[in-house]
């Protein structure tokens, strides 16, 4: 008898087919002597539609509201129906004992497993493999400890109840919505919340009145004093003419030290990543959207298997890892982490309670390199940006703090006071692994201060009496909120306390237990989502509430809008994935909060208008097109929901204008395709070819390594490499 093993996507049962030695290749799976290897595609069966339960709800109808199916349906996913039967003839396999389902280890992966397990009737005793990252040695330690299937049946509940719960609120909103204002509105218990902050926001922005402010510095002995309030600390002051009379009392007069303070300081290195900590820090340096650096993390996880498990919440790894560490060292020990590692391969791991902590870790430990050594030269740029802030964050918790020693000196001068300081690094620490880069997080920078910066400063006692030579005054305005990047969004929804008026601290308490608005796998998808629905939109890298969006939470039930609802939700789910609630109770009390959202909706006052409508109509049913901004595209839109019909007018390209070097616009018309860029500069896409195909580009990754090769092989066989090639040395 064989076991059956279940993986999640192809390039994962590969390499367990791989180190489990199947080799036979089937319709959808590998065989070999002990196992049989086959993969889902992603979910291959999900929840039925509304109409595959009555076929009166295919139409939009408010009196059919609330659907609530007195039995969960679940359907195959037609595209990916031939893998579905693939796996299932494996499954009824007479000489299949048991399952070993093998998708990612998580409430998801556990959800595509068993909901292929229900659909098909599979009635075999299943076990569980459990592990944080897909390389050889890891496959093989979780086959000699697999767990049994029964252990995770809970986690099935869980992510069952959070689909159904999802399916009963979303949709039935999102109908009653749309047929109530006849327009395509949608909304949900994370998404909804989450625009619900950028609007927030967006008010804040609008209802701001920037006030001027003022500061003063002076020279004193060769030092840049600040002028500091003795009351609160504050170097600015909104009151002109105080700073102008202070500046004119400064003439000829001298500076008096006060004080002369050092103190030994020390700052230790940020924690390592979870998938939310490193999205934001993706979209912060390189602009990658949240979307994208999961699909990232995803091929180096599945397919380079270079990195740990990336749907992770954690940022501590547990005790077991810790031996691991050098032989993780060892295996990112090339290109410029080189510098780094050798040293610490020499001493003994330190594991630290700083990011080694068994109570910090949920499911999967953070994100970190595995044991596979890394092939720089076959990653793409975007991997090797993201491989490298994981790579550089692992190797620096292990390096020591970073010490220096701050100095402050304090002053008087015509009755105020003045400060100046000065560091001086004593230890570098973990900072030499960034070498220049500037890690530091300034989203949420308060405006400037005119707090001089840290100085190199001469050795000065208390007591001392210095002539003041030059003063000046600057000036600045208050600054509203910043607007919300990609990167700020993630840290919201992770910490929506932040952004809330809300005073319950029961709310406050529950959100902070339950990680915020979503999840660390989900939040990349609800940000998507809403740029898909077009209730938000991109400027720069800013994010701003469209018109439709603002409308939709006019519309929306109160409720329906606050992040307490997920979070209460989430701590349901998660009692319920530890077997402290009961499945049935969870969706018995969604089942009356849907009802009560529908009369809601029903009874609500209201209405939306199109305030973005063109002449232009569809070209398949007549009506007037809108005109809305994708993520990265200008589209038309049909108004009407049931026809669907959509084209893309202009799109962002990644080629850059030959004055300006911005990303230039790629505009339709017709059949004609023209680039366009914001400082006017136009270009015909067929220009555009011919010049850069003048200019030599289009080359690509390979045709530079093939040349560097022949190169060497060139300079290799030379004349005099020929000649020498006969001499005998003795």
């Amino acid at each position: 008898m064989k076991s059956l093993i279940l993986a999640e996507k192809p390039s994962v049962a590969r390499d367990i087919a791989r180190v489990l030695n199947c080799r036979k290749n089937l319709s959808g799976a590998i065989e070999g002597n002990q196992y049989v290897v086959t993969w889902a595609l992603g979910h291959l069966v999900t929840l039925a539609d509304p109409e595959e339960y009555d076929k009166k709800f295919k139409e939009w109808n408010m009196s059919y509201l609330p659907m609530i199916p007195k039995k969960w349906e679940l359907i195959v996913i037609k595209q990916t129906s031939k893998q579905y039967y693939n796996v299932k003839s494996q499954l009824f396999r007479k000489d299949i004992s048991d399952i070993i389902i093998a998708t990612d280890a998580g409430r998801e992966g556990e959800l595509v497993a068993r909901w292929i397990l229900e659909k098909s009737n599979c009635q075999k005793p299943v076990k569980r493999l459990w592990i944080s990252s897909v390389t050889d040695k890891a496959i093989r330690e979780g086959f000699s400890h697999l767990k049994d299937g029964r252990e995770y049946l809970d986690l099935y509940h869980a992510a069952r109840s959070r689909a159904e719960a999802d399916w009963l609120v979303g949709i039935n909103a999102t109908r009653a919505l749309t047929c109530k204002y006849n327009a395509q509105l949608s909304c949900g218990r994370v998404q909804t919340p989450t625009l619900a902050i950028i609007a927030r926001r967006e008010e804040e922005i609008r209802a701001f009145q920037p006030q001027e402010y003022y500061g003063l510095t002076c020279t004193a002995g060769n030092v840049k004093w600040s002028w500091q309030q003795a009351k609160n600390g504050s170097t600015r002051s909104f009151q002109k003419s105080f700073i102008a009379d202070l500046q004119t009392a400064l003439k000829g007069q001298t500076l008096t030290v006060t004080e002369v303070q050092k103190t030994a300081k020390k700052t230790f290195s940020p924690a390592l990543y979870d998938l939310t900590e490193l999205q934001r820090d993706a979209n912060r340096r390189f602009g990658f959207s949240a979307k994208e650096t999961l699909n990232i993390m995803q091929r180096l996880y599945e397919n380079h298997k270079v990195l740990t498990y990336p749907r992770t919440d954690s940022r501590y790894i547990g005790t077991d890892i810790v031996p691991t560490i050098k032989e993780r060292l060892k295996a990112c020990n090339t290109g410029p982490y080189k510098k780094f590692i050798p040293q610490l391969l020499k001493m003994p791991i330190k594991a630290s309670k700083s990011f080694v902590d068994d109570k910090k870790v949920s499911d999967h430990h953070a994100i970190i390199p595995t044991e596979e050594s890394a092939l720089l030269e076959h990653l793409s740029n975007e991997e090797r940006k993201i491989y490298d802030l994981v790579v550089r964050r692992f190797i620096s918790v292990l390096y020591p703090a970073f010490e220096y020693e701050q100095t402050t000196l304090k002053g008087a001068a015509s009755g105020q006071c003045f400060i100046a300081r000065g560091k001086r690094v004593l230890i570098p620490g973990w900072k030499t692994v960034y070498e220049a880069d500037n890690f530091e997080d300034n989203e949420d920078e308060e405006e400037t201060t005119f707090q001089t910066a840290d100085q190199s400063l001469p050795s000065l006692k208390k007591g001392e009496i210095l002539p003041i030579s030059t003063s000046s005054i600057q000036t600045g305005k208050t600054k509203p909120p910043a607007r919300f990047t990609e990167a700020t969004l993630l840290t919201a929804m992770e910490n929506p306390v932040r952004y809330m008026e809300s005073d319950d601290a029961k709310a406050r308490k529950t959100l902070g237990e339950t990680g915020g608005l979503g999840t660390v796998a989900t939040r990349a998808d609800i940000i998507e989502k809403l740029f898909h629905s077009f209730l938000i939109e991109k400027k720069g890298n800013e994010i701003l509430i469209t018109s439709k969006g603002k409308q939709l939470l006019t519309l929306v039930p109160e409720d329906l809008k606050k992040p307490e609802l997920t979070a209460k939700w989430e701590m349901q789910l998660a009692d319920i994935a530890k077997g402290k609630h009961k499945e049935a109770e969870f969706l018995k009390e969604l089942q009356g909060y849907t009802n009560a959202l529908i009369d809601e909706i029903r009874s609500a006052e209201g209405s939306f208008r199109h305030d973005n409508l063109t002449n232009t109509k569809c070209p398949r049913c007549g009506k007037r097109m809108l005109s809305v901004n994708g993520k990265n595209a200008r589209l038309l839109v049909c108004q009407d929901r049931e026809c669907g019909y959509r084209e893309t007018v202009a799109r962002l390209s990644n080629a850059r204008c030959p004055n300006c070097h911005k990303k230039m616009e790629l505009i339709k018309k017709g059949d004609s395709e023209t680039f366009v860029c914001a400082c006017g500069y136009k270009e015909k896409l067929s220009a555009f070819k011919a010049r850069r195909e003048k200019e030599g580009a289009g080359v690509t990754k390979k045709d530079v390594q093939k040349y560097m090769k022949n190169q060497k092989q060139e300079a290799v066989n030379t004349a005099f490499a020929d000649a020498l090639s006969g001499i005998k040395l003795q």
